[in-house]
């Protein structure tokens, strides 16, 4: 269509005239990295700068580190919601990339906003939404709770990593926190008095790894044993691990959660401790991704040299988890991953370093690019809205 090729000139135009701003909201957020739910000057960053662009921003909408905000009220547009990361992970920073997340959510929300204004054809209503915690706190979920993304009817967002892939594999997570309770004694002169927690931690943890031969394939488990104990001259009488459960299926995960709560049971017995079990934090679900809305993603990020070759391959092995589950399951949706210059895997240290380095400036950008154009192709053809609607009641 010609206003789509129109359009996607602006686009164009508009981030690459403002990828140094972008850049800039990049290295500020990668250079102040802060943890779940204490997010403040990343929001601080983000909506000063969108309402000195003339969004109209509601801060601390619901949480005290996320925010709405929107441009545009014209009747009858679609509602396009657009997602911005920003926490960090304790002691290595931005190693999953959350700066350039709410990179890219902001460069697609400026291309859209310069699109609306340049052609009353396009029928948008723009929102950003702010979401804090995702690396383990859901925001998302709590967000979700006060009926934040009931007004948008699409959703997307994208996800740096080392690999291209238009539709990963985004699992399901249940997260445990597990406390054994036992009894001090003196570790050399009377350790037959005691009841050791650490014990029971050990013995939890053994049954789990025998578990892991019984699991699906895709099934994921893993630990931190938070506390041990204070000295080896105490038997220790608390013991705290920490489990993230992981499957294909939110109904997998509880199945498979179950099995880890009976490990954890059976520690505790046999070493006579008493057991304490809780959620702590939103279960997430798995990612549902709207076919049309990716192929239209796809295709643009095509057009900007974007290859996808071998993503089915790589989306075997990328296996993670994301809030952005939950609002997936409640709006259409997307979580596209990008690819940025590095071999190294997501929360690691050299990752860190490449979401923080200009050669990943490129990829980010056009990634926004993408999701704009997905976005503005939508809103110009309402064939297409009506099949992304019928893909998504089609549970």
């Amino acid at each position: 269509m010609a206003l789509v090729e129109t359009l996607k000139k602006v686009v164009d135009k508009t981030i690459e005239n403002r990828k140094n701003d972008l850049n800039d909201i990049s290295q500020e957020i990668w250079k102040n990295p802060e943890l779940s739910f204490n997010e403040v000057k990343a929001h601080e960053c983000l909506t000063n700068f969108l309402e000195k662009e003339g969004f109209t921003v509601s801060r601390k909408t619901p949480l005290e580190t996320s925010f709405v905000a929107k441009y545009g009220d014209c009747t009858g547009g679609i509602k396009v919601g657009v997602i911005c990361e920003y926490d960090a992970l304790p002691k290595i920073g931005h190693a999953c990339g959350h700066n350039l997340i709410a990179e890219a959510g902001i460069g697609a929300a400026l291309a859209l906003k310069a699109a609306m204004d340049s052609s009353k054809d396009l029928k948008i209503n723009l929102i950003v939404y702010g979401t804090p915690a995702e690396e383990g706190g859901g925001g998302k979920c709590l967000m979700l709770e006060k009926g934040v993304f009931d007004e948008a009817d699409i959703c997307m967002m994208s996800h740096p990593t080392p690999v291209e892939i238009s539709t990963p594999i985004w699992l399901a997570r249940i997260q445990l926190d597990i406390v054994f309770h036992g009894k001090t004694a003196h570790a050399a002169a009377a350790p037959w008095e005691g009841i050791n927690a650490l014990d029971a931690a050990v013995a939890c943890y053994n049954n789990v790894s025998m578990l892991r031969q019984q699991m699906k394939p895709t099934n994921r488990i893993h630990c931190t044993i938070v506390d041990g104990g204070e000295r080896p001259n105490i038997i220790p009488e608390r013991a705290e691990m920490c489990y993230y459960v992981r499957s294909l299926s939110l109904k997998d995960a509880e199945e498979l959660s179950e099995r880890v709560r009976a490990c954890a049971h059976g520690g505790a017995q046999s070493t006579g401790c008493t057991v304490d079990i809780k959620e702590p934090a939103p279960r997430y679900d798995a990612v549902r991704t709207n076919p049309t809305m990716i192929g239209l993603y796809k295709k643009h990020a095509q057009s900007y040299g974007i290859s996808f070759e071998g993503e089915d391959e790589y989306a075997q092995k990328l296996l993670a988890s994301t809030d952005m589950g939950n609002v997936s399951q409640h709006r259409p949706s997307i979580h596209p991953c990008f690819k940025i210059e590095t071999t190294a895997a997501n929360h690691t240290h050299a990752f860190t370093d490449a979401t923080g380095s200009q050669d990943n400036q490129p990829p980010t950008l056009s990634s926004a690019k993408s999701m704009a154009m997905t976005a503005i192709e939508l809103a110009c053809d309402p064939k297409l809205m009506i099949k992304v609607k019928e893909e998504f009641e089609k549970k």
